[in-house]
Order: C-alpha cells, then sequence, then structure tokens
C-alpha cells in the first residue's frame, strides 16, 4: 500500500473507534477508493498512560509504543497519528525513536484555540484531561502565559473528569452525558473560562454522542482529525 499512514491507538479502544468514525465520515469521499489510505494499530495492551506518570515503577507505555513505531515504520507511512492525549507526555522520546513525524495533538489543538480566540486580554483555557496529562503539563506548554491563562478543575470537578474517563467510559462504557454537560457547566459559568478544551479521547467520544452541547469547546481529537485528513489528501497530489 502507497500513500498511507498509521494510527497508533488502542488508548483507549472506544476513543481510537470514535477517532476512525470521525476521520471516515469526514473524508469527501463518493466511491471506495476516495478514502484515506491507513493502518490501525490497536494496542489495547499498552500500559496505561496516566498510572505510569503518578507512579513510574508501574509498566511504562513507552516500551510498547516504542515497539509500535519501530514495527511501523519500517512499513514507510507518512506521518503517525498518536490518539492518546496522555500519550503526548512522551512525545520527544518517541518522536526519537522514527525519523517519520508524529503528529503532535495538545499542539494542534492549542493552535486551533489561538486561531478561534485570541484577543488583546487574555483567553482563559479550561483544560480537561486525565490527572496525568495535567500533572505532565503537556498542554500547559503549549500556551504562551502573555496571552492564555490555563484553568484547571478543582480537585471535585477533575475527580468528576477522572470518574467520567475511567469509571464510566473505559470500565462501564456508559457515556454519561449529564455529567460531561455538567463538568461544561462548571467550567464555562462558575470558572468563567472563554474555551474548554478536550485534552483526552474519551471526553472527544463524549463530545461526539452529546447533541445540542451548546459550549465553546475545543476537541483536540477532532482538530487531530482535520489535521490528518488535511496531510493524507495533500499527500495524494
Amino acid at each position: 500500500m502507497k500513500n498511507f499512514f498509521t494510527i497508533l491507538g488502542g488508548m483507549g479502544t472506544l476513543a481510537t473507534e470514535s477517532f476512525v468514525r470521525v476521520l471516515n465520515s469526514r473524508t469527501p469521499a463518493h466511491t471506495d477508493q476516495d478514502y484515506l489510505n491507513y493502518i490501525l494499530v490497536n494496542h489495547a495492551t499498552v500500559p496505561d498512560r496516566t498510572a505510569y506518570i503518578l507512579d513510574s515503577s508501574l509498566a511504562s507505555p513507552v516500551t510498547a509504543l516504542t515497539e509500535d513505531l519501530k514495527q511501523q515504520s519500517a512499513l514507510n507511512p507518512h506521518f503517525f497519528v498518536l490518539t492518546c492525549n496522555t500519550a503526548h507526555t512522551f512525545y520527544e522520546e518517541l518522536q526519537a525513536v522514527t525519523p517519520i513525524p508524529i503528529l503532535h495533538m495538545p499542539r494542534i489543538a492549542a493552535e486551533k484555540v489561538k486561531e478561534r480566540f485570541s484577543r488583546e486580554s487574555k483567553i482563559r483555557v479550561a483544560l480537561l484531561a486525565t490527572q496525568g496529562t495535567v500533572n505532565s503539563g503537556a498542554y500547559g506548554r503549549e500556551f504562551s502565559d502573555e496571552l492564555f491563562e490555563v484553568v484547571y478543575p478543582n480537585q471535585s470537578v477533575q475527580d468528576d473528569v477522572m470518574n467520567l474517563i475511567y469509571r464510566d467510559v473505559k470500565e462501564q462504557k456508559f457515556l454519561n452525558q449529564a455529567l460531561y454537560l455538567e463538568i461544561l457547566d462548571t467550567m464555562i459559568k462558575q470558572e468563567q473560562c472563554d474555551v474548554v478544551v478536550l485534552g483526552c479521547t474519551e471526553l472527544s467520544l463524549m463530545q461526539e454522542v452529546t447533541m445540542n452541547a451548546d459550549y465553546p469547546v475545543v476537541d483536540a481529537q477532532s482538530e487531530l482529525v482535520d489535521k490528518t485528513i488535511e496531510l493524507a489528501l495533500a499527500e495524494r497530489h
């Protein structure tokens, strides 16, 4: 197969499924041959990224992802798509494994926020993500202090975010729309944020299935989908 990219997924599987579903639905296609060429690696047994960030004595996800990158690089894809926000904590280490570019989801999302919301006064950006992503600063580093103020949920709301991601979506396959909307409402109305960045692909899944959620949201996975399509279509010409 020529002119293809590789999706490194399985972190988790339902979120990866959401990415692929949105990718295919947004691809301008009228025949089978119009769709994009890609390899999907659903590596479900990659150790939990947040667990490792919080306790480095646990198994490292970098080992598994390094193996994937080496295997897939031998096939020479045009680029890699890493469909896990928390895994971007290890982005530099992973990119060093291969000369093939890995798209940087937090950076792509931050660029969209800057494009949509930049103004003279500071923009309050709420970050909803796993505790691992919050602790790692993977998103905070992408926003300049001069233009943006990154607002992290208080402990109670962060607990709700973690419960939504792990207890509801990952463990029970329960898309808890009521809790999701409650979290958004808190960050926009109580915390007076201008925009909410969804920095976890389970939250992207929630955004996909929640109808009429009238909040200013930048969904990192959605922006990654658009960048993936843009680059893949450019490779066809």
